[in-house]
């Protein structure tokens, strides 16, 4: 079997380095994160260079593609060096796949960025891609190359579970998130309840949110693939607040977290609000815990290198 190699962009350097720990715990042999040479010519332009030996090897490259487009530019360089370093395979790891939310024309004149950017992976010598909690689970089908897409169910279920927390309702923030929110409620013996919300325009949503269920005297989670302004947790948290919910809890993959989401989130009625590492951003709500997803990526990595089935990796999120 062809050597593993593991590498990260400069933007998960932290994942990367817990990744090549969980590897390490699990194969019971060392596993470290491979040095890179990555820096930046004076106009800006990134510039790679592998440090070690690549050839017939099996290559695992580490890289959320949120904003800046410089994210997406290191992962796209990093995959054409290893490929042209001869490296056997090349698998693009991208916890937090960026420019995801415009994954169709519901626009005139509007561009699909989520096919955009797979295109680029797969032209920059990608053979294939693993992401989790993608904004349209449709993108899998954009390229041609394996892609296996991971849900973070398997890293907060757990933590859910053993708070026990009784009376409880999971809710759907809007209706593209209910088959999120049943499978959470099946796992976790909780009702389901959903939140219709309107949206004015892009990071806006209107401060009138509808609930389809009752959530009167009953603990409520909250889950979501995305927090970026956090409008939609705002609003949604006090719309249940006001319907009677008792402690709100919150659930969310890719903590985005611009413009004015913090002040957002520490306003919030929300006791606690989880996230996982697939994004490292400066600031975090008060209120905020963070769960690793690494062992979830250093199992699925594992597996793809020895040729073994993921498929019961996805059970969590079935419902």
């Amino acid at each position: 079997m062809n050597s593993l190699a593991l590498f990260a962009s400069r933007n998960t350097t932290d994942l990367g380095n817990l990744i090549a720990k969980g590897i390490t715990a699990k194969i019971q042999a060392e596993c470290k994160l491979g040095e890179v040479d990555l820096k930046n010519f004076s106009d800006g332009e990134i510039w790679v260079k592998f440090r070690e030996n690549l050839r017939g090897r099996d290559v695992y490259i580490v890289a959320s593609t949120n904003p800046p487009a410089e994210n997406l530019m290191e992962l796209l360089i990093m995959i054409d060096a290893a490929r042209r370093a001869s490296a056997e395979r090349v698998t693009a790891v991208i916890p937090y796949f960026g420019y995801a939310r415009q994954e169709r024309k519901d626009q005139p004149r509007t561009a699909i960025t989520a096919k955009l950017v797979a295109n680029l992976i797969v032209t920059a010598g990608a053979n294939r891609i693993v992401s989790m909690d993608l904004h349209a689970s449709a993108i899998q089908g954009f390229v041609d190359i394996p892609f296996d897409h991971l849900y973070a169910s398997p890293v907060f279920l757990p933590y859910f579970q053993k708070l026990e927390i009784k009376d409880l309702v999971v809710v759907s923030p809007d209706m593209g998130s209910i088959k999120r929110a049943r499978a959470y409620a099946k796992h976790l013996n909780a009702g389901l309840a959903v939140l219709d919300k309107r949206r004015s325009k892009h990071n806006e949503i209107d401060d009138e949110m509808y609930l389809i269920g009752d959530v009167t005297g009953k603990n409520v989670l909250m889950v979501d693939d995305i927090i970026d302004t956090a409008g939609t947790f705002l609003n949604g948290s006090t719309t249940l607040k006001k319907m009677g919910a008792l402690n709100i809890y919150g659930a969310c993959t890719h903590p985005v977290l611009s413009g004015n989401a913090i002040n957002n989130l520490n306003s919030s009625p929300i006791n606690e609000l989880c996230f996982t590492d697939t994004l490292n951003p400066k600031n975090l709500p008060n209120n905020s815990k963070i769960l690793s997803a690494a062992e979830l990526l250093a199992t699925t990595i594992i597996r793809a290198h020895q040729n073994e089935s993921i498929s019961d990796l996805f059970v969590e999120n079935r419902d």
